[in-house]
């Protein structure tokens, strides 16, 4: 039998406009008991509802909790944050305490995963330098092997480095076409990978092998600049790189002196800064396909989110698992 919990959301406005449509907030109120159907922008707002607080429901616009905060919610067991990562969000006091969390990652890896997808197909097709070539002059130059050498998607390797969660869907949305997949990440054994249904190699193996290299690892300090001079110096050519985690990833001076040479093709969902200066090369650069950082969720692909997170309050409230429980000691290793 559900036990009724007493919850509050504490986030943005512009989060309810956007994300939480009235059926969300409708099973909430069935399974929970909602202070208030309006979110709160913070918790001096949410003092005289704080002692009974069971269910937090966070999302963009929340302040950090840390163990002050905390001490004020002395019956909290759930956060539930509508949004991605909860790293430099929740004070380690959170799990000391006991309090689970649960978080909408998985769900933002999709339209990110989906966009990899189609990134990597395009790419082996050469579907944005061929664009650029038919815009320039106007004709059809088919078979198009001598303006797009090895074109095509049949039997070629697809690099994943980082089994995240996007890297993981990625590799499982790979599995229908007739390509290769090989994965890079320290922390993934090689029958893992076979199970995910990839090939597990060290990183310069990957880059020296793959027609196509996708980037899904965290940044943390040991990922910072992990693609620079070297690695890039090992993809071969008409090799492209994809990068729809963070920027940081990639060291972007080396990234464009390699890219200058006209050797290799990149797509570029992130960068290091998040929007380049207006006389960056990277905008003119005729083997660059750029975009602003839209391959998470955007428009309605929001609202999965909260599809989310409104099935795990209600997995708790009736005593269920969680599906997407963060723990800590995952929080090392993640973004």
């Amino acid at each position: 039998m559900a036990k009724v919990h007493t919850t509050a959301m504490v986030m943005h406005p512009v989060v309810l406009d956007e994300l939480i449509r009235d059926d969300h907030l409708e099973r909430l109120a069935r399974i929970t008991r909602l202070v208030s159907t309006e979110p709160f922008r913070d918790f001096e707002v949410l003092e005289e509802h704080q002692a009974r607080i069971e269910i937090l429901v966070t999302s963009w616009g929340c302040p950090p909790i840390n163990a002050a905060i905390i001490d004020r919610l002395p019956r909290l067991q759930l956060i539930a944050h509508l949004a991605g990562s909860v790293k430099g969000f929740l004070d380690d006091v959170v799990w000391r305490r006991g309090i689970r969390v649960t978080n909408a990652v998985a769900a933002n890896a999709k339209p990110v995963a989906e966009y990899t997808l189609a990134a990597i197909l395009f790419a082996n097709k050469r579907v944005f330098q061929l664009n650029h070539f038919y815009r320039q002059h106007k004709e059809n130059r088919a078979p198009w092997t001598r303006e797009a050498p090895e074109v095509g998607n049949y039997n070629k390797t697809v690099g994943i480095v980082g089994a995240s969660h996007v890297g993981r869907l990625v590799i499982d949305y790979l599995k229908p076409f007739d390509l290769r997949v090989l994965l890079y990440d320290p922390y993934v054994t090689p029958l893992t990978a076979r199970e995910l249904g990839a090939t597990k190699v060290g990183l310069s193996e990957l880059l020296s092998g793959s027609d196509v290299v996708s980037l899904h690892a965290p940044l943390l300090k040991d990922t910072q600049h992990m693609i620079s001079a070297r690695e890039l110096s090992l993809m071969g050519d008409h090799a492209t790189l994809i990068n729809t985690a963070r920027g940081g990833l990639i060291e972007q001076e080396a990234l464009l002196a390699e890219l200058g040479k006209g050797r290799l093709f990149a797509v570029l969902d992130t960068t290091d800064p998040e929007v380049l200066p207006p006389d960056s090369p990277f905008y003119h650069l005729p083997n660059v396909f750029l975009t602003p950082h839209i391959a998470g969720s955007l428009g309605d692909e929001t609202q999965r989110l909260t599809d989310y997170i409104v099935a795990e309050v209600e997995r708790f409230s009736t005593g269920r698992a969680l599906k997407h429980m963060v723990r800590r000691e995952q929080l090392a290793r993640l973004a």
